[in-house]
């Protein structure tokens, strides 16, 4: 098979022996295949993230000595089955699968090690358990995206958002464009998005956002059409003296029990959901300094920088400090059907398509933020420019 291999950070277009599906697994044709942000951090990096996956307790991440087929946002058909496995599919159906396989008891991420061939390829091997059908004609390009989505599924999931509330997305490269649609499928009446990137903040708008701001020039934390209740400590407090003067104002009212029923149902005071999707140093302690009291964070972007912030800032606001990462199986296939619904239109994300021999130029194309957002590969396109 065709295949684009990464060595030391350079891509070469090769000649591969055909993969062979073992126990449980699927092989399948490529259709299309993204490219995320993490890949074009493993190209340059994937040495220390290679480390830092060895500290969480995954030894196999690709080395940059290594040969690897990176890619693992795709979609494709079915061609063959391995031993022990159900044969659910006819041959040609289109599916999309969680970027794993397993060997044995060991797991391997697909495309980011070098024992488990990704998408940039003709061809790649899936977990028949972790794989699913597209549904309703769900076209390629849009199916290849139900990864990344997911990512933006799970990280909404995780905020536990009030629709009611308005959601703040700062940064609004493919994971913050996938969060702003993800948050307006589930509903979200407001979503006020950050960028600095005129290019980026058109596509947060097409995306749905409904206010988007250039930080350069307004705060996101005032941009809200709807001014929160509680702004700042005073307004914490005074909360707590108001609160208090009218269940004391009522004699014989047992009003710590209205307090205990508050925490027990989590119906107290909160404040909005902020979703991190920058990733670099300084972000998380300029969120904790802007953001409301009681506000939750969840960080997205992957810094992968050491990087500093003030607790005491957290701590005085209570401000809930989260972390997301991937997806499990069941908002993967949540996610693959919204898609096929049409609750959510991953479109606007997607501004490019290269074949094989287009992937190092889609990588320099994607090093700028005012042109593209997600380029797809096609394995089967003959284009080698964006």
């Amino acid at each position: 098979m065709r295949a684009v291999t990464c060595t030391k950070g350079e891509f070469q277009v090769e000649e591969l022996p055909a993969l062979t599906p073992g126990p449980g697994q699927v092989l399948i044709n490529v259709l299309r295949c993204g490219i995320c942000g993490s890949d074009l951090h493993a190209r340059r990096h994937c040495d220390e993230l290679a480390d830092l996956a060895a500290a969480t307790g995954y030894d196999h991440f690709m080395r940059s000595d290594q040969s690897v087929v990176m890619g693992h946002e795709f979609v494709g058909e079915v061609v063959d089955y391995g031993p022990k496995t159900r044969r659910r599919w006819t041959s040609g159906t289109p599916v999309v699968a969680l970027p794993v396989i397993r060997n044995g008891r060991q797991p391997q991420l697909t495309g980011l090690s070098a024992a488990a061939s990704g998408g940039y390829a003709e061809q790649v091997l899936v977990q028949e358990s972790m794989a699913f059908a597209v549904p309703n004609g769900l076209p390629a390009d849009h199916a290849a995206l139900t990864e990344p989505m997911a990512v933006a599924w799970h990280a909404i999931r995780k905020a536990r958002v009030d629709k009611r509330r308005p959601a703040f997305v700062i940064g609004c490269g493919p994971i913050g464009l996938a969060v702003i649609a993800m948050l307006k499928a589930a509903g979200v009446r407001t979503v006020i998005a950050s960028d600095l990137s005129p290019r980026r903040r058109e596509l947060a708008t097409r995306c749905g956002a409904d206010i988007v701001v250039d930080p350069v020039t307004d705060s996101p934390w005032t941009a809200s059409p709807k001014k929160s209740r509680i702004s700042g400590a005073t307004d914490v407090l005074n909360l707590g003296f108001d609160a208090m003067e009218r269940l004391r104002g009522l004699p014989g009212l047992p009003w710590w029990y209205l307090f205990r029923a508050a925490h027990t149902f989590n119906q107290g005071p909160s404040g909005p959901a902020i979703f991190e999707c920058v990733g670099v140093p300084g972000i998380i302690d300029q969120i904790l300094a802007g953001a409301p009291p009681m506000s939750r964070v969840i960080v997205v972007g992957v810094c992968m920088q050491p990087d500093t912030f003030r607790p005491a800032l957290a701590i005085n606001k209570e401000i809930e400090l989260r972390f997301a990462f991937g997806y499990d199986p069941g908002e993967f296939r949540d996610t693959l059907h919204m898609l096929a619904d049409g609750k959510v239109d991953p479109a606007p994300l997607i501004t490019g398509t290269v074949g094989l021999d287009g992937v190092d130029a889609a990588y320099t194309a994607l090093a700028s933020p005012e042109h593209h957002a997600k380029i797809l590969i096609d394995p089967r396109s003959s284009v080698a420019t964006v």
